[in-house]
């Protein structure tokens, strides 16, 4: 990992950090956090580097944040996280240290970026949520926020976080469980998508035409095989770590199938709320 999955409230939770307001000391310095505001490319979002009065750590840090995460989301979700090894490496999450943070800080921070598939601990230490320990509905809001980052073209939402498995593929196993009580483990991408689509009464490509049938159908079937033809263009030596695509695929491409992966996801999730 090298960022996190960034909002407003997980900005505000991180600037908690380094609130400056709660002791006389504490690292990391002015100087320490400016290092790493530069090394995500965000000066120009740095209220310290315009030259006149200088802001708390707390408000130059949310106000880098919460000012480059529209533009620059990336750049800001690896500042994020290079801040918060910094508060590590200066024993930030370390009870005794003078540069202890303090328990509602982490414990504030941990809830608001546990729907977001991320686990923080009391160390400090960030991984990934393994899905299969949340709730059904903490599940739901997971994979939302997985859709969101999908549909903003974020390579790092086509996989599930710290697995090998794809979005749609969580999502129709989802669907699955929901519906069905189970699915099946074993079967491939289009067996284990179209037994989704089915039970959310979709169509496949598999469907015959109608005459007379509304014309969503026909979309349905496109957005079944639009999914089987981006889930081919998947790397499927990949760990989950790497680019999840294969080695010919541009980045034009892959942020375009993203994308859609987003989109069909949404689609699938939204038809289970309603049933």
């Amino acid at each position: 990992m090298n960022k996190i999955p960034l909002d407003d409230s997980i900005a505000y939770a991180v600037a908690r950090l380094v609130d400056d307001a709660m002791t006389e000391r504490r690292d990391p310095s002015h100087s320490e956090i400016g290092f790493e505001i530069s090394k995500a490319g965000l000066l120009d979002f740095d209220p310290n580097n315009s030259g006149l009065s200088s802001v708390g750590k707390m408000k130059r840090v949310r106000t880098v944040l919460i000012g480059s995460l529209e533009k620059f989301p990336e750049r800001a979700e690896r500042f994020a996280f290079g801040l918060i090894s910094l508060i590590k490496a200066n024993g930030g999450f370390r009870q005794g240290s003078p540069n202890y943070v303090g328990k509602d800080s982490i414990d504030n921070l941990a809830s608001v970026l546990k729907p977001k598939g991320i686990l923080l601990g009391y160390d400090g230490t960030l991984s990934p949520v393994l899905l299969d320990g949340l709730s059904f509905e903490e599940i739901t809001e997971a994979l939302e926020n997985y859709i969101t980052r999908a549909k903003k073209g974020l390579e790092d939402s086509a996989l599930i976080v710290g697995t090998s498995k794809d979005l749609m593929e969580a999502i129709a196993a989802h669907v699955l469980l929901a519906k069905m009580g189970s699915y099946p483990t074993t079967a491939n991408f289009p067996t284990l998508l179209g037994q989704a689509f089915i039970s959310l009464g979709m169509a496949t490509s598999y469907d015959k035409k109608v005459i007379g049938e509304h014309p969503r159908k026909e979309i349905e079937r496109n957005l079944y095989d639009l999914a089987c033809s981006i889930n081919r263009l998947r790397n499927k030596q990949g760990t989950g770590h790497g680019r999840p695509w294969l080695p010919d695929v541009t980045t034009e491409e892959a942020i375009e199938a993203i994308q859609i992966i987003g989109i069909i996801s949404e689609k699938m999730l939204e038809k289970l709320k309603k049933q």
